[in-house]
């Protein structure tokens, strides 16, 4: 019943006509086998798992912010970047998606095969240039030709590095890759990454340069992720949070550790007693502790319990012997 929860009445009626013959049981199984049946279009074929999408969302989401900051600095203005929801589609759904006039960047990443492509809507591309040629960024409709000048090229250029840089650092966790860029382009016919049904991951990013907003998308093939796939599953990585602390850095915690003060204090027995007995006490009263005379003493570092030890003398003044060492989880 597709996991709905029948009322009492439903099932009586269900029960009913069982007994009478109007309901047969391979006719409700059939019915219950109609809607588990889902269309799947062979030719758009998802091979990305949920798991995968949601890691990838999670790394460009970093990316995002990463980038958000770099182009404020860059630009001198307020500038956010924001992911949007994460899509994976043929490669040619997402050429013929896009303007046939934009702005497409498109990066090498040694070591991992394939290329990945960037795409930049010419009102955000042109706001920046603006900015770099010291204007305020205003929105206003670009003019949009055959070829980008030399100059529009070699400004955009710093740009487009910068933001090569901003995937790098957010993919380190993953994997390292070096962008290069190797080509600009403003016709989608004329950039051919991979054949027309490669499945593509789209990140949709949200930009917002001062009072200009507008889209980049980033288009990353199955043949470019398909070496660290293991790597996206939630299991892998929480396998590799832990890192390993190199010896400069180790250096550095043990120097700090060592010149900190942590209280130490032997517990030699604790009670609990009436304030009016509290009150009454005189000299030579004594008070009954739950610790034994004969049971190991609580050593506490600051307020955890750390060691057990016995009590004694040592250069005419009262000391701790250390019996043993507790480990993480006893008691």
């Amino acid at each position: 019943m597709g996991g709905e929860v029948l009322s009492q009445s439903e099932i009586d009626d269900l029960l009913k006509g069982f007994s009478s013959g109007e309901v047969k049981a391979e006719q409700l199984k059939a019915e219950q086998d109609k809607k588990r049946v889902q269309v799947y279009d062979f030719k758009r074929a998802l091979r990305f798992s949920k798991e995968q999408i949601r890691s990838l969302s999670r790394i460009h989401e970093n990316f995002g912010r990463m980038l958000g900051t770099s182009l404020s600095g860059t630009l001198r203005t307020y500038t956010q970047v924001s992911v949007d929801h994460l899509d994976q589609l043929p490669y040619k759904e997402f050429i013929g998606s896009i303007s046939t006039k934009t702005i497409l960047v498109k990066y090498e990443v040694p070591p991992l095969e394939g290329r990945i492509l960037l795409e930049i809507s010419p009102t955000i591309a042109f706001a920046i240039m603006d900015r770099l040629l010291g204007g305020y960024g205003e929105e206003f409709e670009p003019v949009i030709r055959e070829s980008l000048t030399v100059i529009e090229e070699r400004i955009l250029s710093q740009v487009f590095e910068g933001i090569g840089e901003n995937l790098k650092g957010s993919w380190e966790n993953m994997t390292y890759i070096e962008p290069i860029i190797e080509e600009v382009e403003v016709n989608p016919q004329f950039v051919q990454m991979v054949s027309p049904n490669e499945t593509v991951v789209i990140v949709p990013l949200n930009v917002t340069i001062g009072e200009t907003q507008g889209m980049m998308n980033l288009c990353i093939p199955h043949v470019v992720l398909e070496s660290v796939l293991p790597k996206l599953s939630i299991q892998h990585q929480m396998q590799t949070t832990k890192k390993d602390i190199d010896e400069e850095t180790l250096t550095n915690i043990t120097r700090s550790v060592r010149g900190s003060h942590l209280p130490v204090k032997a517990i030699l027995g604790e009670t609990t007693i009436k304030i009016a007995d509290f009150k009454n006490l005189g000299i030579g009263d004594a008070i009954r502790l739950n610790q034994n005379v004969n049971d190991p003493l609580i050593i506490k570092v600051g307020e955890e319990h750390k060691f057990n030890g016995n009590v004694g003398v040592s250069n005419k003044r009262f000391a701790i012997r250390i019996q043993d060492t507790l480990k993480e989880g006893d008691e």
